[in-house]
């Protein structure tokens, strides 16, 4: 199912309905090389993700030359947003047609950000859905123009309070724009006493109604953070994705690569197996249990004939394949129709029914 489909499907907001949706963001990972991009395109394809998606902008339209940095400049030593956008914002529509067709080619998904208004008007080509970062939730005309092309919406609530995420939700519904939310913690790397993953939760009660997701910025480890967020309810799940972990730059270290996601795929096909059928029943293989593991009335004496049965005179041990302790109401003040020794299964065929 490709994004679209889950966001408008009402369905999909049940929690762990389906197998998480991934989205592999590559951003701009690439740093501006067609090369690179094919190949995160290739990997994230390999790796199980659904769908890639990269970011769309030009410096001068995203950030003043004196923005200043917001990221762990130990990692990306770039102190200005202008400066840093303006080494990786040279791909534009052209580039962005070719990774669309190279998408199609190995059956993934294509996405990208817009940053701008130019770049909405020729990824609505490209995309069924448009993804709004978290840093433009406050931006009421840029939404709203985004809400214009009538496509699902994939809002990331970064650095949000609820108050702010309820205005952005406010204006896209007023567009009749089905919406889904991404818990998302706007700080690179998110240590992990900052995941605040239940936020996942809060945001299921209080958007009852839409797909929830996770747009992940801790660090990859074992990728038990996008695990949890789908257990906790997450359908859809976004990490940054590089095929170089070690790269400098600022969305490499954060990022998970072909293993992690390889290995995330088998983590959760093992999880669905486990987590199996939400219905409480008793399943066929625990049939052996039902019939020996449970107890049956047992005599706790001999019992003689024409003997009226009392409690004291009853037990209960395994096998279960006599009569069952939930009955003993139905045994109590029965006659005995033959003597019963100690230790043997009561079964109905042993009793009268008393004639007082």
């Amino acid at each position: 199912m490709n994004i679209a489909a889950i966001i408008t499907d009402e369905s999909s907001s049940e929690v762990l309905s389906q197998p998480p949706l991934v989205i592999a963001e590559a951003g701009v990972n690439h740093e501006g090389s067609m090369e690179v991009a094919r190949r995160l395109i290739d990997e994230a394809a390999q790796g199980g993700a659904d769908v890639i998606k990269f970011q769309t902008y030009r410096a001068h339209t995203i950030a003043s030359k004196h923005s200043p940095a917001y990221w762990d400049i130990t990692k990306e030593p770039i102190s200005s947003q202008f400066t840093l956008f303006k080494k990786y914002d040279k791909f534009w529509k052209e580039e962005f047609e070719d990774l669309k067709v190279c998408c199609d080619k190995v059956g993934i998904e294509f996405l990208s950000t817009p940053f701008d208004l130019a770049s909405a008007d020729f990824l609505n080509d490209l995309m069924d859905v448009f993804k709004v970062s978290s840093s433009d939730i406050t931006n009421k005309p840029f939404i709203e123009y985004i809400c214009e092309f009538s496509k699902p919406m994939i809002l990331s609530t970064g650095a949000s309070d609820l108050n702010e995420i309820d205005r952005a939700v406010s204006w896209i519904d007023n567009k009749g724009v089905s919406t889904a939310l991404l818990h998302c913690i706007l700080s690179y790397p998110t240590p992990d006493e900052h995941a605040n993953l239940r936020m996942i939760q809060g945001l299921k009660k209080r958007y009852p109604d839409r797909v929830i997701g996770y747009s992940d910025h801790t660090l990859p480890g074992d990728m038990s953070a996008l695990e949890t967020a789908w257990l906790l309810g997450a359908q859809i799940l976004e990490k940054h994705f590089t095929f170089d972990k070690s790269l400098p730059g600022n969305d490499h270290y954060h990022a998970m690569d072909k293993v992690d996601l390889m290995n995330f795929r088998c983590t959760i096909r093992r999880l669905e197996t486990l987590l199996g059928e939400e219905e409480k029943r008793a399943l066929d293989s625990e049939t052996p249990a039902r019939q020996h593991a449970r107890r049956s009335l047992v005599a706790a004496g001999t019992i003689s004939a024409g003997m009226k049965i009392t409690a004291e005179m009853l037990t209960w041990k395994r096998p279960g394949h006599g009569i069952s302790p939930a009955e003993i109401d139905q045994v109590l003040g029965g006659i005995a129709v033959d003597d019963i020794y100690e230790d043997e299964l009561l079964t109905w065929d042993m009793f009268a029914e008393s004639r007082e």
